[in-house]
């Protein structure tokens, strides 16, 4: 899958929101990220999903009670095995137990333990809307967030304040770890762009923007702050289409609307990050629909402007790391090609592959550096890891 959470130990604290049903689910995506992961829970919850579910899910013995094995100071003491506690699902009841150091439960006792311990706290709140917007439930997870707690914000759906996708969580629990890329603003673009024929028909390209939106996710987990450039009606796979809990998108669909929305953002950024397959040419746009049918159709393309020499002519001084994709060639060739962009614009390095892998769900790139490269081959999102951290080396270089 990837290494988001490599060599992670997750103590998982379950209260009683029937969100618990989900937790087997949650458990087994941490671990599929490369989690060890251990689980706490209330009285409650044990009434909503057994124990045994739980430890089949975790392969670890369940809390389901503080005994004279102290297991809260166990998982989260100073020396506990935890390296991160994860309250999720999180009711009402604990939020507002958490914030007053209330520790009647054994996920309370660890909350407590932990933030005494500085061991990070990331919680997923859920509960019905009407709970989730009483002023003393606001006021506890304003006040617990003050303390460093990182809340996965839940989804608002039917009346319910439903528990945030497993992505956002992973993710939010991967963030709580190493994060070499805080206090950076970095700007992404991601797919594929539309150059509208006419009211209906479009050129594009086969880009699914998996990639970019991996690259994303991977530079939120380092801890940048992360704009995202993407047309989200056109994001496919599951889960991808407008679900981006990481990062702040901006809604797109030409090269000329990317262009301008990469010129807005970078105002303020510390990086830009130019994953998507921007189409080379447009067309001027008939007006309505062109009549199918009747005759042969021609039409005069226009190259379109480079995005990354008009960011680069706009912010001399930004960072900028390109992807480069062609068809066919050896590595040799395909470095040389992506350090002619490197040299031309002034990356700071660039990320080749070839065009083959486009759409597909794993992925082999190489990483050019103008001293040499490295060959990456695996998952979309550990290569967006490889590339956040690379930027990482970048950035703190300089």
């Amino acid at each position: 899958m990837s290494d988001l959470l490599a060599d992670t130990n997750v103590a998982l604290g379950v209260s009683g929101s029937i969100a618990a049903v989900k937790v087997v689910e949650l458990a087994h995506e941490l671990r599929r990220h490369g989690a060890s992961v251990r689980a706490v829970m209330t009285d409650a919850a044990t009434g909503i999903i057994h124990p045994w579910a739980v430890e089949f899910a975790t392969e670890h013995d369940v809390v389901t009670e503080i005994t004279g094995r102290v297991e809260h100071v166990e998982l989260c003491g100073r020396d506990g095995w935890a390296d991160v506690l994860l309250l999720a699902p999180a009711t009402a009841n604990t939020v507002g137990k958490v914030a007053a150091a209330v520790d009647d439960t054994p996920v309370t006792t660890c909350a407590t333990t932990a933030l005494g311990a500085d061991v990070p706290v990331v919680c997923a709140p859920a509960m019905h809307e009407p709970m989730y917007d009483h002023p003393g439930v606001l006021d506890a997870i304003d006040r617990v967030e003050s303390w460093g707690v990182e809340f996965v914000d839940p989804r608002i759906e039917e009346g319910k304040a439903k528990i945030a996708t497993e992505d956002a969580i992973v993710t939010a629990t991967a963030r709580a770890g190493d994060r070499p890329l805080a206090g950076t603003r970095v700007v992404v673009t991601a797919g594929a762009t539309s150059e509208a024929v006419d009211d209906v028909r479009v050129l594009t390209n086969r880009s699914s923007g998996r990639t970019g939106r991996a690259v994303a996710r991977a530079l939120a987990v380092r801890g940048a702050d992360v704009t995202l450039l993407h047309d989200a009606d056109a994001a496919r796979g599951p889960g991808d289409a407008g679900d981006v809990p990481y990062a702040d998108v901006v809604d797109v669909e030409s090269a000329a609307e990317m262009t301008d929305a990469a010129l807005a953002a970078c105002a303020d950024a510390d990086a830009l990050i130019s994953a998507a397959a921007i189409s080379d040419y447009t067309v001027d746009q008939h007006e309505g629909k062109i009549r199918s049918g009747e005759a042969s159709l021609t039409l005069e393309l226009s190259p379109t402007p480079k995005l990354l020499d008009a960011v680069r002519e706009e912010y001399p001084d930004l960072t900028l790391v390109g992807f480069k994709a062609e068809p066919g060639g050896d590595d040799e060739t395909l470095a040389a090609r992506a350090r002619e962009t490197l040299d031309r614009v002034g990356l700071a390095f660039v990320v080749a592959n070839d065009a083959a892998v486009m759409g597909a769900a794993d992925t082999r790139a190489l990483v050019v550096r103008r001293d040499g490269f490295d060959a990456y081959r695996g998952s979309k999102l550990g290569l967006g890891l490889r590339v956040a951290d690379e930027l990482a080396t970048v950035v703190g270089e300089r």
